[in-house]
């Protein structure tokens, strides 16, 4: 995808996050018609929702976190966007149905992720889709970055506790635009194969599959690639060019079977 159609107003600011907003705005328009009704489950700080609801789409953002929903509802001005501290359980309970559901950056965190696309499968309409996005887990940012700090907090607190100052000296918060939640650890590892197996098994077809960026979110190339947008963007295409290994994320629309 290379023409953004994201209103120019936009809240975030690193391209791979831009891109993965595309990606969703994009898909939605290609699978739905305009009047569509549309879920953010895990909308965080609710950024995705309020670009979405910028568009025209009807958007309800929910989240299971008080202080995420508190500060998505103060930033919102936006009357087709509502926020609600909900889990996709509840909604389900009550028989709602959207058009598109969105589960960005949500599945990783998960203990049971299947689990939760059996409720996401429930919530969608016929005809409807679901967007999932994850972090590669064999990916460039899970293999140097995650996976080595979480066992540094787990193992070797002591080490983890210098490494997190010099991170912070760095200007690294731990905290991303979308979220600023306390814990953001990441429980599953996705691979392309373990996606694609976990949409046939939970009764739905992959449709689209797409990469975020390369080495964007890797130290010490973040270091300076934070710096300049256009670096940034260049990496997101770098990415698009290489085998899907090498992203490191997944952006995928899935339809049910």
């Amino acid at each position: 995808m290379t023409e953004n159609i994201i209103p120019s107003k936009i809240s975030y600011s690193k391209a791979v996050d831009i891109k993965r907003l595309d990606f969703i705005a994009k898909s939605i328009e290609l699978h739905t018609s305009g009047e569509s009704k549309v879920l953010d489950v895990g909308c965080g700080n609710g950024l995705i929702s309020m670009q979405l609801g910028q568009l025209g789409y009807n958007v309800k953002g929910i989240d299971i976190s008080e202080k995420a929903i508190s500060k998505a509802k103060a930033k919102n001005t936006l009357p087709n966007v509502s926020f609600e501290v909900a889990d996709a359980e509840e909604l389900s309970i009550q028989n709602q149905k959207y058009d598109v559901v969105i589960c960005s950056e949500v599945l990783e965190h998960l203990h049971e992720p299947g689990n939760m696309l059996e409720t996401l499968r429930e919530l969608i309409a016929e005809k409807g889709i679901l967007i999932v996005t994850v972090p590669n887990g064999r990916g460039p940012r899970e293999v140097l970055i995650t996976k080595p700090m979480q066992w540094m907090q787990s193992k070797a607190p002591f080490v983890w506790g210098m490494v997190r100052k010099g991170k912070g000296l760095l200007g690294y918060d731990g905290k991303t635009e979308q979220s600023d939640a306390d814990d953001l650890t990441h429980i599953h590892f996705f691979t392309k194969r373990n996606l694609k197996d976990l949409s046939k098994e939970k009764g739905f077809e992959l449709l689209t599959f797409g990469k975020a960026n390369f080495v964007g979110d890797v130290f010490p190339f973040s270091f300076f690639i934070k710096r300049s947008l256009k670096l940034q963007q260049l990496d997101c295409k770098t990415a698009d060019l290489l085998p899907h290994y090498f992203t490191c994320g997944f952006n995928t629309v899935w339809a049910k079977k």
